[in-house]
């Protein structure tokens, strides 16, 4: 009896035990998610939650526009545009409260106020197979559920350069409801700005010179910083000065940006992608040793897939994407 209590006391132990780590690891990962921001063009459902965020810089992207099918084993529809933008996609997981329908109409009366325009839109089997939109379009197979629960929504946001809103939401089999934005910036082929710094500067910047590279990135969204040479994939030479774009994050702690890295070179485009994948973790650690938040910082590795600037000195470049 002894002993059949205290195998019992153990197994009792052991459960607690495992509960306590997965509500440790639960808290971590709502923690984590909270790292994520909205884009400065839409503001997400109430009580939503991002769960994941991405970017891809300089694409060439196909701007849906029509209902989807499948012709000749290939999935297309009657009507699209091309545009080379940055592409920004963001999830947000709804609260059980709400349905879709009351998504969708959240984001119609927001995207009204705003003097958006309506260039498309869709529900239910109209827009056509929802495996389609989830795996073949947004590559994206959390998006996929009954055709009858789905809503697509596409705007202009009618700013200079363009900018698109595409928003597909989708109620699954789970009952959970997933809104997915792609929010394309035309200009992706533009050359991004140089930042011209004082080369003989030495410690913080001052208010003004902060500010004014504050200014800059908001109103260009990215820019390429000057002088950052490695001594290898994952050391920063002792030549490279990033105190200002530090003294810049730590005075603006509202401002977020993607740390994308571009490498060129006669490797494997899968070595050249984790090598700037390596680069951009190697300055986003180092913004961090320097007091900057984590997550107004996240590395980016896109290798030679974004050749903006067609060689030059710049085909090796850092540079800050606004998020």
């Amino acid at each position: 009896m002894i002993l059949f209590n205290l195998l019992n006391f153990r197994r009792v132990c052991a459960s607690v035990f495992l509960s306590l780590l997965t509500v440790s690891a639960f808290a971590q990962l709502q923690s984590s998610n909270g790292n994520f921001s909205d884009h400065t063009l839409i503001n997400r459902f109430p009580e939503s939650e991002i769960i994941n965020r991405e970017l891809q810089a300089d694409v060439n992207y196909r701007l849906i526009l029509g209902s989807l099918q499948r012709r000749r084993g290939e999935v297309t529809t009657e009507n699209f545009e091309r545009v080379r933008a940055d592409v920004s996609k963001i999830t947000y997981e709804i609260s059980s409260e709400y349905t879709a329908g009351d998504v969708h109409q959240f984001f119609v009366d927001q995207l009204s106020s705003k003097n958006y325009t309506e260039m498309y839109s869709c529900q239910g089997r109209a827009c056509g197979s929802s495996n389609f939109w989830a795996n073949d379009i947004f590559g994206n197979r959390m998006l996929y559920g009954p055709e009858r629960n789905q809503y697509y929504l596409v705007m202009n946001a009618n700013t200079d350069p363009d900018a698109y809103i595409a928003l597909y939401i989708i109620t699954r089999g789970n009952r959970k409801t997933y809104a997915y934005l792609e929010i394309i910036e035309v200009g992706g082929t533009t050359e991004p700005i140089l930042l011209s710094l004082d080369e003989n500067a030495t410690g913080t910047a001052n208010d003004a010179d902060v500010d004014s590279l504050a200014n800059t990135l908001r109103e260009s969204r990215s820019i390429i910083l000057p002088s950052l040479e490695y001594v290898s994939d994952t050391t920063l030479s002792s030549s490279s000065d990033i105190t200002r774009v530090a003294e810049m994050l730590n005075t603006h702690p509202l401002i977020q940006v993607y740390v994308v890295a571009h490498l060129q070179g006669d490797e494997p485009l899968e070595v050249l992608v984790k090598r700037s994948e390596l680069r951009a973790s190697t300055l986003r650690q180092a913004l961090i040793d320097m007091g900057v938040a984590e997550q107004q910082v996240i590395a980016q590795g896109v290798g030679p897939l974004a050749p903006a600037c067609n060689g030059g000195s710049c085909a090796n470049r850092v540079e800050f994407v606004l998020r």
